[in-house]
């Protein structure tokens, strides 16, 4: 691990040997988990396959990434750099990351990363890497990466879908109205039903388009960091969303990258703390197949009401499920994050499991057989890698596109809403998880997730397009596949 105080002395610039051969990459992800979790399997991938990679982020959040291989100890280097200090009130402390704050304190950690510029810019000066792959956030770099002559790419934890629906820079620029954003733009020149529904788009544009406490929106910051980038990367593969991949590349006029859906290698059992021993010895006595994981991450803050609805509708399903629940800032006790009585009605076919989970093992189970989620882009992957049918309830920026995607390739069941306010109902939820599980219509869905299996976990097909993307690094030049 490398500390950095940005008090010391400005390190001094290094001329670059010729004779050095290893390709260095410098990244820069954004403070929330669903970002920064990406960018460290990127870095992982990238470091065993020779790549000198410097991840840089603030000392809680590196602190919380799972431990990386003690092999990769020369080629992956974790750089913690403090988070600067705002005004008493703006941010709570210790505060690092979007987990640790509620929705409105959000733009407050943009303000502060936007503080790391100088502290950034001496390590860059100091260590003049080939490459600088950095998130949406960090307009700031383009300067830094202009004055010493150096290579930007931007890699989107969003799907190419997603980047294809906003366009490229400019695109939507003039956009003056959520409407706008609930119907596909002119230039996806193909059927396509990726788009949000008007109680989504009304977040999308206050959020993202609207200046915020940094100074500027996250639509702008995104769109200058892709127009400065030479190529923008996704975790992708043609197999999966080519169609969109080439358009993007079409109307953006420069590579947009896929290095591969970066599946796991089946994770094993003994690697899981003892904890939660039990759980799994309830998952090794249910049948192949037959349970449901539960689970709507850490950024997804729902609401008592969204929460209570949730476990109705499991309950009225009548299926095994598994449900790992963060406790809800509006529950002060573990028991009074789920409807009275809930846990006990449910207990002979059900689990709930407070806080932090082994999600990857899980997910790898024998028994568990379909995944009722956010429809975030990281674990549709995760899911789709071990064949397990998708319920998807989307909250929040790319996750309701992503939703409109899966459906749109039989891949997904989607839990009907009211437009209106974006309410649902448990007995949608149960109607659905019955039909992606056990019922006959469901049969053309599970057998369409069977397939996409065999695409998304196919270690070597992936694993090739991560040499494409290496030898890109080493000469600068894609060559599409």
């Amino acid at each position: 691990m490398i500390k950095y105080n940005s008090e010391d002395p400005p390190p001094q610039k290094k001329k670059k040997k010729m004779a050095e051969s290893r390709t260095h990459v410098v990244m820069l992800p954004w403070c929330a988990f669903g970002h920064l979790i990406p960018f460290f399997q990127l870095s992982i991938s990238l470091a065993k396959s020779g790549v000198h990679v410097s991840f840089i982020s603030t000392p809680r959040n590196i602190q919380r990434l799972p431990k990386p291989p003690s092999t990769l100890a020369h080629t992956l280097h974790l750089v913690e750099l403090p988070l600067p200090s705002l005004d008493p009130g703006l941010l709570p402390e210790g505060a690092e990351a979007t987990i640790d704050v509620p929705f409105e304190k959000i733009q407050y950690l943009k303000v502060a990363n936007d503080q790391l510029q100088h502290p950034v810019k001496e390590l860059v000066a100091k260590w003049l890497p080939d490459w600088i792959i950095c998130d949406f956030h960090p307009y700031w770099i383009i300067d830094i990466a202009k004055e010493f002559q150096l290579k930007l790419l931007c890699f989107s934890v969003f799907s190419a879908p997603v980047l294809a629906f906003f366009g490229p820079p400019g695109a939507r620029s003039g956009l003056s109205r959520p409407e706008e954003l609930t119907k596909p733009p002119e230039w996806i020149t193909f059927p396509s039903s990726v788009a949000y529904q008007m109680h989504e788009a009304v977040a999308v544009f206050n959020d993202g388009y609207q200046e915020n406490a940094a100074g500027l929106s996250d639509t702008e910051r995104f769109y200058k960091v892709i127009d400065a980038s030479q190529a923008v990367l996704f975790r992708s593969c043609n197999e999966f969303d080519g169609e969109y991949l080439n358009l993007y590349w079409k109307i953006l006029g420069k590579p947009a990258i896929p290095f591969g859906l970066l599946p796991s290698e089946r994770p094993e059992r003994r690697n899981v703390d003892e904890s939660w021993s039990k759980t799994f010895e309830w998952l090794d006595a249910q049948a192949t197949k037959s349970v449901v994981f539960v689970g709507f991450g850490s950024e997804c803050k729902l609401s008592k009401d969204q929460v209570f609805e949730i476990a109705y509708g499991l309950e009225l399903s009548e299926l095994p499920f598994l449900w790992i629940l963060r406790k809800p800032s509006w529950a002060i006790h573990d028991h009074e994050s789920l409807p009275l009585g809930f846990v006990e009605r449910t207990s002979k076919r059900g689990k709930v499991c407070m806080g932090w989970a082994p999600q990857q093992e899980i997910l790898a189970h024998p028994s568990i057989g379909g995944s009722f989620f956010h429809s975030g882009w990281g674990s549709v992957i995760e899911n789709l890698q071990f064949g397990n049918t998708l319920v998807v309830l989307p909250f929040i920026v790319d996750q309701p596109l992503n939703a409109r995607l899966l459906v749109e390739k039989e891949l997904a069941i989607e839990v009907k809403r009211i437009n209106e306010d974006g309410s649902f109902s448990r007995d949608d939820i149960a109607k659905s998880l019955r039909e992606a599980m056990v019922m006959e219509e469901g049969e053309k869905l599970r057998n369409k997730t069977r397939d996409a299996a065999k695409v998304v976990g196919d270690l070597k097909l992936q694993q090739d397009y991560m040499e494409e993307f290496v030898k890109f690094l080493k000469t600068g030049i894609w060559k599409q596949i």
